[in-house]
């Protein structure tokens, strides 16, 4: 069986578990482990030990893109799992930011993923644009394109102090898993947009159905728009199961919900979904 357990997200259900605003995934084949982000840093070891998931058995970590609710548990991810290998797209140690004015710029990356602490050891770390095989059967789709016209980063993101740069997040990336009945597609947000990323890994499949989608979808502030399109090219994809989260926002999550009432699925800390391979 495939299992994938949320170890955190701004939600959690369960005793003794932690919400917080970010994301967290353990992927597990029955052979093979993957941990896809790591949160802030404040929920994922503790609901890790709590849901019986050994963060020492990691056959890798990957990061979805380098904003701190996505990152911010990496050291604590890479203690715990000495040998794992790391990877992600060069451009996600950059430094972020977000803001409507300089004067009130926040900084949403963190040091240690900056100033690229997490080599000096023996760890392999792959950097890469390119998809990727991070474990038999578990794909980091690498660099996304943007080829839809009603997609956008899903914010005001920069990559400088002063707001100058917009940042085009290039390091957004997405995990899959091929399978007999279809592809798995778990998110971290999906900056590049859903749509695009589906695309991008239909192709990567020779257009496999999509038999699952998890993760956040970046549509808390999307105009009608970008809502009625995504809403329409999901019923076209018309996978079995999704679950909406993190930052898919709630009048978009409630709108899914609406519209995909069969598929549509809670996620948050706690929750595990299983599948036949």
């Amino acid at each position: 069986m495939i299992s994938i357990t949320v170890l955190v997200e701004n939600t959690a259900r369960g005793a003794g578990l932690l919400g917080e605003h970010g994301l967290a995934w353990w992927i597990d084949t029955g052979r093979h482990r993957v941990l896809f982000d790591t949160g802030q840093g404040m929920a994922l070891v503790r609901n890790a030990a709590r849901l019986g998931t050994g963060l020492v058995e990691a056959d890798a970590i990957v990061l979805s893109h380098g904003h701190f609710d996505h990152v911010g548990g990496l050291e604590a991810a890479l203690a715990a799992a000495p040998e794992a290998p790391l990877f992600l797209h060069p451009r996600a140690t950059e430094a972020k930011f977000t803001g409507t004015a300089a004067a009130t710029a926040r900084r949403i990356s963190v040091p240690y993923l900056e100033t690229e602490s997490f080599r000096g050891s023996h760890r392999r770390v792959v950097m890469t644009r390119a998809p990727a095989e991070v474990a038999p059967g578990v794909w980091a789709t690498g660099e996304i394109p943007r080829t839809n016209d009603f997609e956008d980063t899903g914010g005001p993101f920069f990559l400088d102090a002063a707001l100058t740069l917009p940042d085009p997040l290039l390091d957004d990336q997405a995990l899959y898993l091929p399978t007999s009945t279809g592809t798995i597609v778990i998110l971290g947000c999906a900056h590049a947009g859903v749509i695009n990323t589906l695309a991008h890994i239909r192709r990567l499949t020779d257009r496999a159905p999509l038999r699952a989608l998890f993760g956040g979808l970046h549509l808390e502030n999307a105009p009608a728009r970008r809502l009625e399109e995504t809403v329409q090219a999901l019923r076209a994809y018309g996978p079995q199961q999704m679950g909406f989260c993190h930052c898919t926002g709630l009048a978009a999550i409630r709108r899914l919900w609406s519209e995909f009432p069969e598929s549509s699925t809670p996620v948050h800390a706690g929750s595990r979904l299983t599948f036949e391979p």
